[in-house]
Parts: C-alpha cells; structure tokens; sequence
C-alpha cells in the first residue's frame, strides 16, 4: 500500500509557483493579479491567493517543537488548557455551590470576580470550602485598589492548606494601567504597586500577579498586530520595572500574566497565540536571566496566556449569533496552544448570563475537547504554509510596533494618549467598515431578524464607582462594541413606537428584481422596519396601487437597469404628493437621468448602510422627541 501512496504521487509532475503563476494569470484574462487576487490586511502585510515551500523556508517555527525555546509552537508538549468560567461574586456561598456543580460539569479554571467591600478570610473560605487549590485553576480580581489586599488573603489562604504549592496554579490579577485603558486616570504609583503585589504572591510559585491586559485593546477595537505590539512594549515596562526595583529577573518574569482577547478573523487570530510566544521569548531571553545554577532560565521566556473572546464583535440583536462567532474564537485560541480559555456567554452583549448561555459557553470547549480532540494535538498548524507565513509577517508588524513604542516606554506612551489613539482610530475604521458592509456582523449589518425586539430585555450595567470624576483625565480606550452604531438605530426605531412598511415594488426582469427584493429587504431590516415582499406586479400602477393598501411608506422598486428607465418615472410619478418615500434598488446607468425627474435615493452594495437608514429614520421622524 505504501508503494502504491508513493508511486501514486510521482505520476503527477512537479509544478513550479512561476507554472502555477501562468495558469492564474490566463485564468485572470488581463485582470490585474494584485487588485483581484492579493489581499491588504488591517495588519499592514499582503496575503497571497497561494504559498508554497519556498514560502517559510528559514523560519524559526519549521526546526522547532512543542515546548521548546522560542516556544512558537507550544510552552508545552501537550494541548490541555484550562477551561474557565467566570463568576461576578455576590454572595460567597451561593457561588461556592455554583463552583462545585460547574465542576462536575468539566470546568477546571475559575476567574472570581470579587467585591471590593467584602474581602475577608471568612468568605474566602466559604467561596472556596471543599474546593482544592491543587485540582482547580483559581484566579481573582477586585477593584485595582483592593487588588493587594486581596492577594494577601489568596496567598494566607492557599499556604495554610495543607497542599502542593507547586501543583497550585492560578492568579491575582493585577492590572497597572486599568486605571488608564478603562478609565483615562492616571496611575502614578503602578511601580510600587507592581512590586508589593509580586512579593506578596512570591510565597506561590505557580500564581501570575500582573495581568497584560491585551484582551482590553481588543474589545477596544484594535487590530491584532496592535493588540500583540503594545501587549509586549506593557509587558517588557513591567518586567523591566520589576527588576529595577529589587524584583529577582526570574521571579518578576514567571509573575507576568498575558490575557489576549480573540477575534473572528480566524486564521490571524491563530498566528497572533504563536507570534506572541516567539516575540515574548525574544524579549525576555534579552535579560539573560539565570537558573540558581547559572544556566540561562528558559522556562521564564514562556509566556502565559489566558484568552477571552471577544466583547467587540458581539452582537445585541440575533444574539444566537454570537455562538458561531465565539465557537471559531474558541478554535483559533486553541489551535493556538492557549494556556486558558474564558467562552463568553452568547446574551453577555445585553443582559446578567443566563445558566443556559453559561452552560452553552462551557460545552463550547468541551466540544473541542471531547468529540473534536482538540486536546490530543499540539500545534495542528505546524507546517501550514499560510499560517507559517501569517505567523511570521505579524511577527514583524507587532515587532515594529513594539520597538516604536519603545522609544518612550508604554506608560508614557499612554499617557500622551498615543497608544490609545492608535487603537481608537483602528476601532473607527472598522465601525466605518462596518457601516459600508465591508465587514459584517451577521444579524447587524447583514441577513437581521426582521421581526426580532431587543429594548425590553436589555439590562443597564453599573460601574464599581471607584473613580468619581478628575480634571485633567488622560485619553482612554474606546467602549462602545462593534455593533453599537446599528444597535443604537434600530432601538430608536423600536422605541418610536412606529414601525416603518417598507413596500417590494417587484416588476420586470425575474431575476434582477428577486434580487434586489432580497437586497433592500436585508437592507431595511437593519433599521427595524417593517418588510412587505412581493412576487412581482404585472403593471407598475398595480405595484403603487398595493403599496397604498398596505399603508407603505417606503415604496423600493426592485427590476432590472434596463427596465428602471421606464418603470421609475412611471413609479415616482404615479406616488407623487403622497407620504410614501419612493427608493430605486440598484445603481443603473441611467441613474442622472432619473435624478434630474426629481427621484431622489437609490440604495446598493456601494451604499452606507449605516448613514442610509439614519437618513431614512430622519425623514420619517424616528429618534426624534
């Protein structure tokens, strides 16, 4: 059987990339390879429609293994990563049930959410009774000003055990510059705080203490690229902070904790995992930094990485949605050798997770470990010549953004606000993108639920209240997600009270008008309006007379270029000083010639979305009080 594999294979020839080039370029017919074929990333680099061998040869990733040294493939030779759930803490005993059920359910991480006003020994030991430090990945978070205190009763808690320190893994998590990215405060004492925090936590070696809080830049809006670059240049400030200011390099290194968020753009998201271990070893391997026998200390170049899909792409309407995209969120982090895995729930975008979303958001991981044995495989995408290639050009691209931002330090980049206009303007880029359906959100800006309602079920979130207000606040990150544009219309529309109809006049040319019925009822959906398909007319004066008895009031004439010369005169002539707001489906040749008889909107796939359906709102005198 083997011989025939092989003798299977040597019967096709070798074909070269210049071969494969030719056959493209005739296939293209004169059409320029570059503008057709070559994709331009948000990132700063091209995508090629094809790579071979030649590709990533030389590559650091094509000699290394899982677990070794620049560890771009693995800091392990396994892919077991921890599955957590998250857990806003409100009363200590009812989540200490919460955790013990959530365990037989295949949770094997916690990240406790603890209030500021309620940290004591006491319900410490009440969230945690019968819960073993050495089986359970544990990791807490209070308000940054609490933060130290709350690492002292962890660090107490966990030492009087009666356990392996060493088998217990979990974190503190310290954030320097929450106060910054979150709030646009200052934090001038971020050093110190570094410091005492790691000391407290040094009595745990297998506890991280700062958190590099990489997931926040993402649900801000940045690019992957940015995310990785600034990640690393916050990294390396603390590291570099904490051994200046008396912290041994070893332990300052193995304190640092990376939390990145995850994207949809799926194949970059995996390069993204394996670009921040290989960079992050770079920069630490630069310390020399030496084991008790005077070898270099390779296992302080790995880099710890919690991922947490991401808040910037979830949805508020058709909210399901948000399942497809965090279960490909969740494959690209694992691909990607993550150490730690947090499924946002799908209902997070507007409401307290119900037990279902959470159970839901869990058994996302365990279906990758499961029954697609995600787990048994490290670093499937070795070899990959597309992700080797990703891998390596956002390498460089995060590489050059790390040694720009070097030049000041992060923190003082943050505070000249330059980190956060960079990623700000990347967040507008994309609301922009999203607004023209350069990037979709399906159920937003694409394919909606035409009949779904959201206003009554949205909860209001409330802020820790920490931070009252200063006078002179630095820049902060962007807050608002991905969809809230969109969101913000159609709930105008919904709370008007007012549904607007919008009338298919379907006539002429079957399939252009299907086509463009589809297209403008996907299109007005967005804003909530009110869709009133059609077949087709057999006369144009049938089409207005129907759209009339349904109370219209938007009449969309969907048929062919050729057949819009005749049918919208007649169509606009026909509802002429009537209240209906006549709209032609496409973009015909004839367009100025139609303009100049007084029709006025037209909507096609060059159209924005966004600002089309806040001028159609206007008009109708919706979001007005």
């Amino acid at each position: 059987m083997t011989n025939q594999r092989e003798k299977l294979f040597t019967d096709f020839p070798q074909v070269s990339t210049e071969g494969w080039l030719e056959v493209i370029t005739a296939d293209l017919k004169g059409a320029d390879f570059q503008k057709k074929l070559v994709w331009k990333t948000n990132e700063g680099f091209n995508v090629n429609p094809f790579y071979r061998a030649e590709d990533i040869e030389g590559f650091h990733s094509t000699d290394n293994l899982p677990g070794e040294f620049p560890y771009i493939r693995s800091t392990r030779k396994d892919n077991v990563w921890y599955v957590r759930q998250e857990i806003d803490v409100k009363d200590f005993a009812e989540a200490n049930k919460k955790i013990l059920t959530l365990l037989e359910k295949g949770v094997t991480s916690f990240g406790f959410s603890l209030p500021s006003d309620a940290l004591s020994v006491a319900n410490l030991a009440t969230l945690l009774n019968s819960i073993s430090p050495e089986k359970v990945e544990l990791n807490f978070r209070t308000c940054i000003s609490c933060t130290l205190e709350l690492a002292k009763l962890v660090a107490d808690y966990v030492s009087t055990q009666n356990v392996d320190l060493k088998k217990c893994y979990g974190s503190v998590e310290f954030d320097p510059f929450r106060k910054i990215l979150k709030k646009g405060v200052d934090e001038p004492n971020w050093v110190q705080n570094s410091v005492d925090i790691v000391e407290t936590l040094s009595v745990l070696p297998r506890y991280k203490a700062i958190s590099i809080t990489g997931n926040r830049m993402n649900d801000a809006g940045a690019y992957s690229f940015q995310e990785l670059g600034y990640s690393l240049s916050y990294g390396n400030q603390v590291l570099s902070a904490l051994i200046e200011n008396g912290i041994e390099p070893s332990l300052a290194a193995k304190k640092i904790k990376f939390e990145f968020g995850v994207g949809s753009n799926y194949f970059m998201e995996i390069a993204k995992f394996r670009a921040a271990r290989w960079l992050w070893a770079e920069i630490v391997n630069a310390y020399e930094i030496t084991c008790p026998d005077d070898k270099q200390c390779r296992c302080s170049s790995k880099m710890n990485i919690h991922a947490t899909t991401s808040r910037f792409n979830q949805s508020l309407f058709d909210p399901y949605v948000n399942m497809l995209r965090t279960q490909t969120e969740a494959m690209s982090a694992t691909i990607g050798a993550v150490d730690s895995l947090t499924v946002l729930p799908f209902d997070g975008a507007f409401e307290t997770p119900t037990e279902f979303a959470e159970r839901i958001a869990v058994n996302q991981q365990l279906l990758l470990k499961e029954e697609s044995h995600f787990d048994k495989i490290t670093d499937p995408s070795s070899g990959s010549y597309y992700i080797e290639s990703l891998t390596n050009s956002l390498a460089e691209q995060a590489w050059k953004l790390f040694l720009e931002t070097e030049g000041t330090g992060f923190y003082e980049a943050l505070k000249a606000g330059t980190v956060q206009d960079a990623i700000n303007t990347s967040a507008d880029e994309r609301f922009k993108a999203l607004a023209q359906r350069r990037e979709i959100l399906l159920g937003t800006n694409q394919y909606p639920n035409f009949t779904e309602t959201m206003s009554t079920k949205i909860e209001t979130a409330s802020d820790c209240g920490c931070y009252k207000g200063d006078d002179t606040p630095l820049k902060k990150l962007n807050t608002q997600p991905l969809a809230n544009a969109f969101n913000e219309l159609r709930l105008a529309t919904e709370r008007s009270g007012k549904t607007p109809k919008v009338f298919m006049l379907t006539i002429g040319n079957l399939a252009f008008r299907l086509a463009r019925s589809q297209f403008s009822s996907n299109f007005f959906a967005c804003a909530g309006y009110k869709i009133i398909d059609n077949l087709g007319f057999n006369t144009v004066e049938e089409g207005v007379k129907a759209a009339r008895t349904k109370g219209a009031d938007i009449v969309v004439l969907c048929s062919s270029d050729d057949e819009y010369v005749t049918f919208a005169p007649e169509a606009y002539n026909l509802l002429k000083g009537g209240k209906e707001i006549f709209v032609v489906a496409g973009a015909p040749a004839c367009a100025d010639e139609l303009k100049e008889k007084g029709i006025k909107y037209f909507i096609n796939v060059k159209s924005n979305v966004l600002e089309t359906l806040r001028m159609f709102n206007e008009k109708l005198n919706i979001g007005k009080d």
